[in-house]
């Protein structure tokens, strides 16, 4: 169901941004925490608010590809291409930045991620401004990324100026971030976009070895690092074939999974879907669901890597600090 903008409340939004304060906004992937890009005290009101470590950068994202050349170089023929296909969508590019960046956006790197989303209301605030937008995913560092404004609001409601509710987001789960090196792209963290769909159109791509195992230091995109998208209850990822077996040795086990488990004997079980868009759609706003049970586990059926199968088991296998039991 499409959100009836309210025209009104986007010079509330600009009025905010523009004094240097932070916003919340939905695009297509999740909510996003934005304040002015050029801003370097606002940009830092971002990981105050976050808690967010500062050697995880943040994505700028802009009103349309006329603008990337303001603040990033474009440097090969791939990266033209990627730009061309898959802008304005869920897609992430890595640049070399320019100086009008603030280094704090980047963590002082000299790269920067690009987005240009495609959500109407994101769009219709990007298009009032004069600048972009500096924007992780709203949500506390390292807690599951809001899907949501009722799964956000009170995490952020003293920390921002302003909240625009746009529905519950489409994808669900954040964008799939490139960057290319040595001519080839390389995902560096898996979304929508997935490998499959940048090979039908350049021939070859790589995938990071962190999308399915910890980073260390700086990183050039957000979401690889050690522990993230987790709820307070501990979480452990398990091979659908072992599920009703873990799934014994808990008094109050909570299962988020499939309907083909559904019938498991636990304390709650939540139904994630049976396609994988499903399963991206529904995974954060079940994580903050199945945390407000009280319960002592949660077991998280896993999926196979394939197409957007790799987006949802990076996002699950941090979720779970890295357990998981295989068959």
């Amino acid at each position: 169901m499409t959100k009836i903008i309210n025209e009104e409340e986007l010079p509330l939004a600009k009025s905010s941004l523009d004094h240097g304060n932070l916003v919340i906004f939905p695009t297509e992937t999740v909510y996003g925490l934005g304040a002015n890009a050029l801003n370097y005290d606002a940009v830092n009101k971002i990981f105050l608010a976050k808690g967010r470590p500062s050697n995880n950068p943040l994505i700028v994202h802009l009103k349309d590809k006329s603008e990337i050349n303001k603040y990033a170089n474009i440097t090969n023929e791939i990266e033209k291409i990627l730009i061309d296909k898959f802008m304005p969508g869920p897609f992430t590019l890595i640049l070399e930045k320019k100086d009008i960046i603030p280094n704090n956006v980047t963590c002082n790197m000299d790269t920067v991620g690009i987005r240009i989303p495609d959500n109407e209301i994101a769009h219709n605030l990007l298009s009032i401004l004069d600048y972009p937008i500096a924007a992780p995913s709203a949500n506390v560092s390292t807690k599951p990324s809001g899907t949501r404004v009722s799964d956000i609001f009170n995490e952020f409601n003293d920390k921002v100026d302003y909240i625009i509710d746009g529905g519950e987001t489409t994808i669900g789960l954040e964008s799939t971030v490139v960057k290319v090196i040595n001519n080839i792209p390389t995902i560096l963290r898996p979304g929508y976009i997935t490998k499959e769909d940048i090979e039908s159109i350049i021939g070859c791509c790589n995938v990071s070895e962190y999308v399915m195992r910890e980073a260390h230091g700086k990183v050039e995109s957000p979401g690889m690092l050690y522990k993230h998208y987790a709820p307070n209850t501990p979480c452990i990822l398990v091979d659908s074939k072992k599920i009703i077996e873990e799934s014994l040795k808990y008094d109050k086990c909570i299962i988020i999974g499939s309907s083909k488990n559904i019938d498991i004997k636990c304390l709650k079980y939540f139904n994630y879907g049976d396609s994988k868009p499903e399963i991206a759609h529904n995974i954060f706003k079940l994580l903050r669901e199945a945390d407000k049970i009280g319960g002592e586990v949660i077991l998280i059926e896993a999926v196979d890597t394939d197409g957007l199968g790799l987006a949802i088991m990076n996002r699950l296998i941090r979720t779970c600090s890295y357990k998981y039991i295989k068959n």
